[in-house]
């Protein structure tokens, strides 16, 4: 059951380490698109991933459109606090892109126009709070689309 993993210009290290730690725990690929806000041997991040970098899934894009054309993505779920739709409302299919903005900002409204975007999701959160950790919101939606699938592999 392969889920895949976007960070779009991801800016702060330990979260792409937690993210890579994530993937080769739940066997889903990490597409990250350039640029990024640190270097991959940068030790933050490496610390954060601790020795799961050999079992995780990673792969680099030059820009969103490379990522697209190595993808071909069927569906895109872009996630956003914007968004009024709740991604525990969606019924995932493996090979579906969940698509994350880059710390602090999140995704901006040109990326969130992209024709490639299928829906907008949001996981909910308390009035007035601004958004979850990068890394943590990447986690519960990777594990809600694989808890879907009965979670497919795990011991």
């Amino acid at each position: 059951m392969v889920f895949r993993l976007l960070f779009y210009s991801p800016r702060i290290a330990p979260n792409t380490g937690n993210a890579i730690r994530m993937v080769a725990a739940t066997g889903c690929e990490l597409h990250l698109v350039e640029p990024l806000g640190f270097d991959l041997s940068e030790p933050k991040l490496r610390r954060a991933g601790l020795d799961y970098h050999d079992l995780a899934s990673v792969t680099v894009h030059h820009d969103l459109l490379a990522a697209w054309d190595a993808l071909a993505p069927e569906r895109v779920f872009a996630f956003t606090a914007h968004a009024t739709t709740s991604f525990a409302a969606v019924a995932y299919r493996p090979g579906d892109v969940l698509m994350f903005g880059p710390e602090p900002t999140g995704l901006d409204a040109a990326t969130l126009a992209d024709p490639h975007i299928s829906t907008q999701l949001r996981i909910p959160m308390l009035t007035g709070r601004r958004s979850l950790n990068l890394s943590n919101a990447a986690a519960v939606a990777v594990y809600e689309a694989w808890r879907q699938h009965g979670f497919s592999g795990a011991v």
